[in-house]
């Protein structure tokens, strides 16, 4: 695939990293000589200098023969204007942008259409990092919770304690422990090395461990692998920013929320705009004002702020205070191997959360969703089966007769709505959701061919 990626910021450079170890032709097109260069001596791209909406600077990018134009430049209105220039000018056939300003998303069913401002697919980075931190709440212990099948099934990642159920024993023994509950582990990270699970692997304390189930059963299931958790009620945000605002709007009727910010006129547009949330004007890193809120009764604390070095000290202050669990938000990717699993329960990274929504819209061969596991470690995928046991490589055989790549498992396949957890013997069946764990990226054009339809295969 041919793509022009305009942007070479965090989430560009880390998209252009993806998809150029894809075999895809890439063009990355930014201002930032720099930039480029660097980004160019690693990686099998092309890259443009200029202004990524001037028509010029699109047209050596190779605009009028791309497949598809990803705009991700820092300013709203460039990646607004680049998918009008790349329609009219070059007729590309797919635009995707990413719109911050939550002025514009509030008018998004007027704006972005295809005689206004021509943008196919519209990606919000506040709106994909607030679903995935308020996930992580409503699922206390969770190191990553991520949706498939339209909220049927969930995919949990967690870390296995001393003295869990299953901690010690063999994966086989899952469902002697939960008869009634089906679930699968699909991946397991020990000490960062990907291990493909089988029925002899025994689960150690200190694995990052992937599950998938029904949402009903994720609770079960995680009662299985760490001491079970209360659910927390007690919620402290410092940052009050698009991130923080969103965040706090969309949990503070289920939750008693407080938000620390700052800026006073931000505290006074903040104050007008949240119902139930108590806003508190100060700095995050102030010991004793989060003694005086009671840091030490705060089920959970949040620091959403822009700054990385003030999100990783205001938590660890925080958890050191008291604070029952602490997550940062980091937008250096480096930071966040760094951070996570001491004193900072959960790095939460802006641009690999983005990338996962922008992979979806670039995976072909009916790939509905697309989540990376493990900070970009690994790949989880849902694909839709068509077609029939003749145009099909997978309608109508047993997932034990599927050819699929290298270090890739089938973990379960929802079905009308009803979740089946994967075996040997299951036959996959036409308009079947299939829910796919690839240890190897480099393996996704193989998967994407595999649930291609064509005139026959035999």
């Amino acid at each position: 695939m041919k793509i022009v990626i305009l942007g070479a910021g965090q989430v560009g450079g880390s998209l252009a990293d993806t998809l150029a170890h894809e075999d895809n032709d890439i063009t990355l097109v930014d201002t930032d000589l720099e930039r480029l260069r660097d980004l160019q001596e690693r990686l099998d791209i092309r890259t443009v200098h200029g202004m990524a909406s001037h028509p010029t600077v699109m047209s050596q990018a190779g605009a009028d023969e791309a497949d598809l134009i990803i705009c991700v430049t820092s300013s709203d209105e460039v990646n607004m204007a680049a998918s009008q220039v790349a329609l009219a000018l070059f007729k590309t056939p797919t635009k995707i942008a990413r719109i911050r300003n939550p002025d514009y998303l509030k008018h998004a069913d007027a704006l972005f259409r295809t005689e206004a401002c021509p943008v196919d697919v519209l990606i919000s980075p506040e709106q994909v990092v607030c679903d995935y931190i308020r996930r992580l709440i409503e699922h206390p212990g969770a190191l990553q919770v991520l949706d498939f099948a339209e909220g049927h099934i969930k995919l949990v990642g967690v870390r296995a304690y001393e003295g869990g159920p299953l901690v010690g024993q063999e994966l086989r023994f899952l469902k002697q422990h939960m008869p009634n509950v089906p679930a699968r582990v699909a991946a397991i990270f020990r000490k960062d090395r990907p291990i493909l699970p089988e029925g002899n692997t025994r689960i150690e304390p200190g694995d990052e461990v992937f599950f998938i189930a029904a949402s009903a059963n994720i609770r079960a299931v995680m009662s299985e692998l760490r001491r079970k958790e209360v659910a927390y009620k007690r919620i402290l945000i410092a940052g009050g920013g698009n991130i923080g605002f969103r965040l706090a709007s969309s949990i503070e009727h289920r939750y008693r929320v407080k938000l620390l910010e700052r800026n006073p006129e931000r505290c006074h547009h903040l104050s007008e705009h949240l119902n139930n949330t108590v806003v508190l004007q100060g700095n995050a890193s102030d010991q004793e004002l989060l003694i005086s809120e009671n840091i030490e009764d705060t089920d959970i604390f949040i620091s959403l702020t822009n700054d990385d070095e003030a999100n990783i000290m205001s938590s660890m202050l925080a958890k050191r205070l008291g604070a029952r669990k602490v997550m940062a938000l980091i937008n250096n990717p480096a930071y966040v191997d760094l951070v996570q699993g001491g004193e900072i329960d959960i790095a939460i990274s802006p641009s690999l959360a983005t990338i996962g929504s922008l992979l979806t819209h670039v995976r072909r061969g009916d790939i509905v969703n697309v989540h990376s596991l493990r900070r970009g470690a690994a790949e989880a995928v849902e694909a839709v089966a068509h077609g029939d046991r003749n145009s099909s490589r997978v309608v109508g055989r047993n997932i034990a007769d599927i050819d699929l790549p290298e270090g890739t498992t089938i973990g379960a396949v929802v079905r009308e709505g009803e979740v089946i957890m994967a075996h040997r013997g299951l036959v996959i069946e036409a308009e079947d959701h299939v829910i796919l764990f690839l240890m190897n990226k480099k393996r996704i054009r193989d998967v994407e061919r595999l649930f291609q339809v064509g005139l026959t295969f035999f």
